[in-house]
């Protein structure tokens, strides 16, 4: 991490800082608080990204600290404009490529395709707030409530408090946070993301799972946001002697997927970059991962779809149906 260069290389340009599509509380805290430290170092930016925003309790933090994001297709982005990348890499399945030149990126996930950056802090930690975060505590850039109690939620909830992924970065940078942030505003965000609507998609996930020796599957027969997906992969993954998890969900006329393993030897990413080749993308780290199949790649009946879908897994991981 090098704050210095990548002021130097921002400053003068427009810049967007782009976050992955349907950014989840991570995503959002760390674009925001790359905003608030670029603006302090005299470069002002714009948060953009594509798909939407509609989850309550990801409207709730965006109104909580004041968050000003946009759809990409509501800017006027030039081709010259200056790119930074939150949360996401470019060629990755769940970033649009928008207008504009993405000269840095900043994310905590494994690299699928390698890409040339003027700039780039790409390393694996529990999550991107954390990364983020170091900017301040290396930089000695004032931290504000607002910033520092969303760059702590956003650790929360991609760590799913430090149950997954966590790194002792991701501890010390929380430690850092916590004589800034507003914990008990904090903890009540944390404790209420789950909508009601949101019980429908736990609801069918239970009704469809399908159990392979230690591992779950189920299909979500609508649209759910991908954060949605991503907490109901976690829930099962709570079931007794459930150490890995697949959920996938239907999303725009695809297949969103998510997957987390417990299981040591299981690299979470790996396994869905596998079990999709030939009919989507995926990857991920090795605790959790996603992964995503496009309408042209579906596969009809839907029964025979699932039936791919089930082997692809249970062939890669050798389990046996329960």
């Amino acid at each position: 991490m090098d704050w210095k260069k990548l002021i130097d290389i921002l400053k003068g340009h427009k810049v967007f800082i782009q976050t992955h599509n349907f950014p989840d509380p991570d995503a959002i805290a760390c674009a925001y608080g790359m905003q608030k430290f670029l603006d302090y170092h005299g470069v002002p930016t714009t948060i953009c990204y594509n798909g939407r925003v509609d989850k309550i309790s990801v409207m709730k933090m965006i109104d909580n600290f004041n968050v000003q994001m946009f759809p990409y297709d509501e800017l006027d982005i030039a081709e010259e404009d200056y790119v930074l990348l939150v949360d996401g890499q470019k060629y990755n399945a769940n970033l649009t490529d928008i207008p504009g030149d993405e000269v840095a990126c900043i994310d905590h996930h494994p690299t699928v395709k390698q890409c040339e950056y003027l700039y780039q802090d790409i390393r694996i930690v529990g999550a991107c707030s954390t990364l983020v975060a170091e900017y301040f505590y290396k930089s000695g850039t004032p931290l504000d409530e607002d910033t520092a109690s969303a760059l702590m939620y956003g650790i929360r909830m991609d760590t799913d408090s430090f149950g997954r992924g966590v790194t002792r970065l991701d501890i010390q940078m929380f430690e850092f946070l916590f004589q800034y942030a507003k914990v008990s505003l904090v903890d009540r965000m944390v404790n209420d993301n789950i909508e009601l609507e949101d019980l429908q998609a736990y609801g069918a996930a239970i009704r469809n799972i399908k159990i392979y020796g230690n591992t779950g599957i189920a299909y979500i027969p609508f649209d759910c946001q991908d954060a949605l997906v991503a907490m109901i992969s976690d829930f099962i993954l709570k079931l007794q002697s459930i150490t890995i998890s697949v959920i996938y969900a239907e999303k725009e006329g695809g297949l969103k997927f998510s997957v987390r393993s417990e299981e040591e030897g299981i690299h979470a990413g790996n396994l869905i970059m596998k079990a999709l080749e030939g009919l989507g993308s995926g990857g991920g780290h090795s605790g959790m991962a996603g992964g995503f199949i496009p309408p042209e790649s579906r596969i009809q009946p839907k029964a025979v779809e699932h039936k791919v879908i089930y082997e692809r897994f249970t062939d890669l991981l050798g389990n046996a149906e329960a």
